[in-house]
């Protein structure tokens, strides 16, 4: 399975053979350059997306450079952020300093100046003003729907403002923007849609050559980079046609660094090597079970909290995500460990789930439901039944379905579960026509993303209109909507701190969702050729090879020889 996110699906496709085709690049390095790395001068990544057809285009959320993972090598962010350790300050990149106002209704970036463009033009304040107006006047390159004011350059210092504050998409601006050139893009009919072919980015590295198998990037040699250049001189990307043949890819050596879900990872994957290693740190996005709110009886609060103190979430870790992919949440918040730690609020620092059947039965007892045999009902009688949904395809969802069925079991809940395919579930989910389903909820800085895909009335729709961007269970609660509002628009951390710790309350007792694992930007990897990958002992940054923090990562390795 895929990481999945709310707007969009990555879907799996065929591994094709064959040479790669060339490209044009005047930045090709020595071919007799000096192997580092144990003989290796390249390191390869892949992605388990099958055959791609070549676009290059950064604003395209489905281009060949995301799915193939190779897009943040050409383009760079202003900032690296650490979805590993959100609390930390951003590390600056293409800007040297981000000041925003008190109120983050504006923001003054000072861009460094001594950058260049692998065409050898200067990059200047007046490019990255001109990207942003790209997002402000095409909103299909606006994915986030960020909503921007004036945007203006002086020199290498460019201002934007904006009519709300942008505390909780700061990131999204900073962090996860490619930067562009003007003098390139301007003359580009429709960048959302253009497949741009010859890209010229300001990255360490340049586009070689491409198949819809692969493709490979060469180190730049233009002399205009702005810092040192990585050891790895070349990335040969690959798309295999899935996770089983990504697997074998990196059983076998021809990969060394991927995002992919390895089913029985130890075995399968571990042991087979002493290099290969897998880190899967969990980041501030959580799976776990949407219920529907206003379907009978799952619009009581005392049935909700009663099936989330039987839900056996160090099971579902184990055996559907493999102990690894879908970190355990352990906090009643349902805020990851590590990445959330910083952000739970002092009722509940310490406070853990813990499978609690005796509890529940005792809380819904006292709630008027009766347990007669192995059937429970509810207070008007009828028996509680609930039906699971997920696509079949979606193998660990699946398995927690499963494990779920039998931990409802448990207070007399008759589960059944359906695997529709992934069209008619997506559907059904966004019109609120289920009652029960693992999903995900959207990611970021800070822990606002999670309970505003769950609990924001400004997303809540009537059963049967979509909501395509969160609140599936159509959770109804002003208090929540009121709290997510006052976090955003806050102007001091206090009163940020005074808001979320409301909505964790209100996540807490009235469980509108109930939160099972949390996202992770982990990585499979391969140590033998290269070192200095992010770990536990060194967590620098997500692992993922789509990320926008890709380039950081390859300017930490170094040939594992030397």
């Amino acid at each position: 399975m895929q990481r999945r996110k709310l707007i969009a699906v990555a879907a799996a496709g065929i591994l094709a053979a064959g040479g790669l085709t060339a490209c044009s690049s005047k930045n090709s390095p020595n071919a007799n350059a000096n192997k580092a790395g144990n003989g290796r001068d390249y390191l390869t990544l892949g992605m388990p997306n099958g055959n791609q057809t070549e676009n290059n285009n950064p604003f395209a959320t489905t281009s060949s450079a995301g799915n193939m993972a190779y897009q943040w090598l050409i383009y760079e962010p202003l900032q690296q952020f650490n979805p590993a350790r959100p609390a930390e300050p951003n590390k600056p990149w293409l800007a040297t300093d981000v000041k925003w106002a008190a109120d983050y209704k504006s923001v003054d970036i000072t861009v460094r100046d001594n950058a260049k463009w692998s065409d050898g033009q200067a990059l200047t304040g007046a490019d990255v003003a001109y990207t942003f107006n790209l997002y402000k006047t095409n909103k299909d390159v606006n994915q986030n729907a960020i909503q921007f004011g004036d945007i203006t350059a002086n020199g290498n210092t460019v201002h934007m403002t904006f009519p709300v504050s942008q505390f909780v998409n700061q990131n999204k601006i900073v962090a996860t923007t490619p930067i562009v050139p003007e003098h390139i893009w301007k003359n580009i009919a429709d960048p959302s849609k253009d497949t741009n072919k010859n890209p010229v980015g300001s990255g360490p590295y340049v586009l070689k050559s491409f198949t819809q198998a692969g493709a490979t990037l060469d180190l730049r040699t233009d002399g205009g980079y702005w810092q040192d250049l990585p050891k790895v001189k070349e990335i040969r990307a690959v798309s295999p046609s899935g996770n089983d043949t990504m697997t074998t890819a990196l059983n076998n050596g021809t990969v060394d660094w991927s995002f992919v879900f390895i089913p029985n990872v130890q075995k399968v994957f571990e042991a087979t090597d002493p290099h290969h290693k897998i880190w899967a740190p969990g980041v501030l996005g959580i799976h776990g079970l949407w219920l529907n709110t206003t379907v009978k009886p799952f619009n009581d609060v005392k049935l909700r909290q009663a099936m989330n103190m039987v839900i056996n979430r160090a099971d579902i870790f184990n055996q559907a995500e493999s102990g690894y992919f879908h970190p355990e949440i352990k906090s009643v918040t349902g805020l990851p460990d590590g990445s959330g730690d910083a952000f739970i609020a002092p009722d509940y620092k310490g406070k853990t789930f813990s499978v609690d059947v005796a509890g529940a039965k005792s809380l819904l007892q006292s709630a008027g439901y009766k347990l007669n045999g192995d059937t429970l009902t509810d207070p008007s009688g009828k028996p509680v039944t609930i039906k699971l949904t997920d696509p079949a395809p979606w193998s660990d969802y699946q398995t927690s379905l499963e494990l779920l069925k039998s931990n409802f079991a448990q207070i007399g809940i008759k589960a059944t579960v359906e695997k529709p395919n992934q069209d008619a579930w997506q559907s059904d989910v966004n019109k609120g026509d289920f009652q029960g389903t693992f999903h995900w909820t959207n990611s970021g800085a800070t822990p606002y993303d999670i309970y505003q895909t769950v609990m924001d009335g400004k997303l809540l729709k009537p059963i049967g209109q979509e909501a395509q961007q969160g609140n599936f269970g159509r959770f109804n609660s002003p208090e929540a909507t009121a709290a997510l509002s006052a976090y955003a628009n806050a102007t001091s951390d206090a009163d940020r701190t005074t808001a979320l710790n409301t909505l964790q309350k209100i996540f807490v007792e009235q469980a509108p969702m109930l939160p099972v694992g949390s996202d992770n930007v982990g990585m499979a990897y391969n140590d033998k050729y290269w070192t200095g990958w992010p770990s536990d002992s060194d967590p620098y940054s997500g692992g993922q090879p789509t990320g926008a923090y890709e380039s950081l990562i390859l300017h930490n390795l170094k040939p594992a020889n030397s």
